[in-house]
């Protein structure tokens, strides 16, 4: 089932999501139904509290990347309860754009490699480092567990540039071809 994407703005996308145990109800289909929300929405990534859990899950297919980089070749991953335990280099700018703030693309410093701890969708422990763009999808995806969004990390002046639109977005004055959770949205008016 293709679930709504909560958009800027709404509360949900600010709080420090909880950690869950092998007892989460529905967690399988709940897993399932993110995958199938984030491929509705042409994501590579999507963590929960894009679509209105505040729980520490997120999840990455970056294989339709894989004629451009080689390492995301099969990588299509969950990551339960995650912690980052390190990152590490010179940061470098990239663009990035994310499913609750659409239309909108910045360049977003981040260091290159990251080293993550977390359960896979088996509950197995996972120690695992990585680098270049599957790091930056995985830092992307653990700032919404940590209520950070990637426009947190712009200039105040390139935030205050932005101001207008992100207000528009979190009022549903936003073209988007799947379907949203609008936090400031005027219900009956076009």
């Amino acid at each position: 089932m293709v679930l709504p994407v909560t958009a800027y703005g709404h509360p949900v996308l600010r709080k420090v999501a909880k950690e869950i145990d092998k007892d989460y109800p529905r967690l399988d289909e709940f897993i399932e139904n993110m995958f199938e929300t984030m491929y509705h929405s042409d994501g590579i990534g999507l963590a929960a509290p894009q679509v209105n859990k505040s729980i520490r899950i997120f999840i990455i297919d970056a294989t339709p990347y894989q004629d451009e980089m080689p390492e995301a070749e099969g990588f299509k991953k969950v990551f339960l309860n995650p912690t980052i335990v390190e990152e590490e280099g010179d940061e470098k700018m990239m663009s990035e754009g994310c499913l609750s703030i659409p239309g909108i693309r910045e360049d977003v410093s981040r260091p290159p490699k990251v080293h993550i701890q977390y359960y896979d969708r088996d509950w197995n422990f996972r120690d695992e480092w990585y680098e270049g763009m599957l790091a930056r999808i995985i830092q992307h995806e653990y700032d919404h567990l940590e209520g950070t969004l990637f426009t947190d990390k712009l200039s105040t002046m390139r935030k205050t540039m932005l101001r207008t639109r992100l207000s528009n977005i979190s009022k549903g004055k936003v073209d988007v071809d799947y379907k949203m959770i609008f936090p400031f949205e005027k219900k009956g008016k076009k």
